[in-house]
């Protein structure tokens, strides 16, 4: 940090050592600066604002309202063009004095970059233009960027209202030739067709008919492989619980044979266990010995021998008898189908030839009456629109924000630029005294001595002067100042001589 310090010592002990080199540089460099930017013209700027309206009531009830959007994009992209910008040079005073194509193409690469339209919102906006011609007064340049933004909204009002009417004219008269051409073509076509079809009565209409037949019948056929397969699915599942579902019910109070009585007996045989008789009682045995004999007669009787008719199995049955008619009908379905699909098949193949001519005559037909009906459409809609606009135009600006001329100027800003001059001139000044004083070997502090020799430094002496020097020191003192403060004083009536001008414009 010391050496910092030292080395910024050093610094100022340098520049005020030869204060007199940086006055004098920076009055070069302030009255040099000051000069360039006298000769810098004012520009001037006069901006305008305008709502454009697209939307119609009435074109909107007609179902004839055209896309604003494109009519926005029209406005944005042609206001400042080349052509446009012409007409803005030549009913200006920017045309005067300019005689050849190649100097009127200069200034209008000029004013292109002067010139901006910039959209605030979707339907507004602003037109600026800059002018600061040195040729011109203040006052002129300032009436001149007012007359360019002018002339710019005229030609919007111009090429935008009455030519948007024109164009429609023009569309009309393009489509008007183009019906002409498809109606030709339409009857042409129409000849054909009805030729054919007096040679070939089965297929009239073009094989259309017969190829979507055919592939009606495709479709049909595979809807119905879907509902059998779907079927024969449903039957397979109720087949399997059917299989597994007994058609009876052991026990029940209606219940008999040998099943049901073997249930009783085994009743019976637990309820003399539950009362604690053993195996060794005689009831106990003798109910054991009929146990056994019931469940061999059971056994010998098989499944469905006696017990209760299950009500699920009936429901099974039924349900399994429904998807099984749902299937045969399906079936036969899909039979007729094949049936009514091979012969389609067969009537397609039987004359290929005139099969093919059938349908390039029909869809030939068919597209040639699409486009006719559709330019028809289009031209009476145009034609709706132009009536339209004749009594109401569909497009419509406000010009909320009128040019005007400006009474300050928008560039440069002249205090600005003469106090960064002057700044400008002050640095330089104590730069170019620190480099001189960087070229001269000589040290400001002992510190500095000591790490350029790499030697200890005894001591320092300290100027001593007279009282002849000091007075002469104090009077050098008091030049210095006054330099600088002409300097300042100098800045200072610019900047007031600047501020009185422009209050005085216009």
């Amino acid at each position: 940090m010391s050496e910092i310090f030292d080395e910024l010592r050093a610094a100022l002990w340098s520049v005020w050592h030869r204060r007199w080199l940086a006055v004098a540089v920076a009055w070069g460099v302030c009255l040099l600066g000051w000069l360039v930017i006298a000769m810098i013209p004012n520009t001037y700027e006069s901006k305008a604002r305008v709502y454009v309206d697209v939307e119609d009531v009435l074109s909107k009830q007609l179902g004839i309202a055209g896309d604003g959007k494109e009519e926005i994009t029209r406005v944005r992209q042609t206001l400042s063009s080349a052509k446009n910008l012409e007409k803005v040079i030549t009913s200006t005073r920017l045309g005067e004095g300019v005689t050849g194509r190649g100097a009127l193409d200069a200034l209008i690469a000029q004013l292109d970059k002067k010139v901006k339209v910039t959209s605030e919102q979707d339907n507004l906006f602003e037109i600026t233009a800059e002018i600061g011609r040195s040729d011109l007064s203040d006052a002129e340049n300032a009436v001149l960027a007012r007359d360019v933004v002018q002339k710019l909204l005229d030609i919007l009002r111009e090429e935008h209202v009455a030519g948007n009417r024109a164009s429609i004219s023009s569309a009309i008269a393009d489509l008007e030739k183009q019906l002409e051409e498809r109606k030709r073509e339409l009857e042409a076509a129409e000849q054909r067709r009805l030729a054919f079809e007096a040679r070939y009565p089965d297929l009239a209409g073009g094989s259309e008919s017969l190829s979507s037949k055919v592939a009606q019948a495709r479709a049909d056929l595979r809807a119905v492989d879907a509902d059998l397969a779907a079927a024969e699915s449903a039957l397979a599942a109720i087949s399997g619980q059917l299989a597994n579902t007994p058609r009876t019910l052991a026990g029940g109070p209606q219940a008999t044979g040998p099943k049901a009585a073997l249930q009783q007996a085994q009743t019976q045989l637990a309820e003399l266990r539950a009362r604690g008789l053993t195996d060794s009682h005689p009831d106990v045995v003798s109910a054991t010995r009929q146990v056994a004999l019931l469940a061999k007669q059971a056994a010998a009787a098989g499944e469905d021998a006696g017990g209760t008719p299950n009500p699920a199995y009936s429901s099974l049955l039924a349900i399994r008898t429904e998807r099984q008619a749902s299937v045969d009908a399906l079936q036969a379905r899909r039979a007729a189908l094949q049936s009514d699909f091979a012969a389609l098949m067969a009537s397609q193949a039987s004359e290929p030839a005139v099969a093919a001519e059938a349908n390039r005559i029909s869809r030939d037909y068919d597209v040639l009456r699409q486009n006719y009906d559709k330019l028809l459409q289009d031209r009476e809609a145009l034609r709706t629109r132009g009536e339209v606009e004749d009594k109401a135009s569909q497009f419509r600006f406000d010009v909320i924000q009128d040019p005007t001329v400006p009474r300050k100027p928008a560039a440069p800003n002249r205090p600005l630029l003469l106090f960064g001059v002057l700044i400008v001139g002050l640095g330089a000044g104590a730069g170019v005294a620190w480099g001189m004083g960087q070229l001269r070997s000589s040290f400001a502090t002992p510190q500095k001595l000591e790490r350029a020799f790499d030697l200890p430094v005894i001591g320092a002496i300290s100027l001593t002067l007279s009282d002849a020097a000091r007075a002469l020191e104090k009077k050098r003192l008091h030049q210095f100042a006054g330099a600088c403060a002409g300097l300042v004083g100098v800045f200072v009536i610019l900047v007031a001589i600047e501020i009185v001008s422009v209050g005085t414009i216009a």
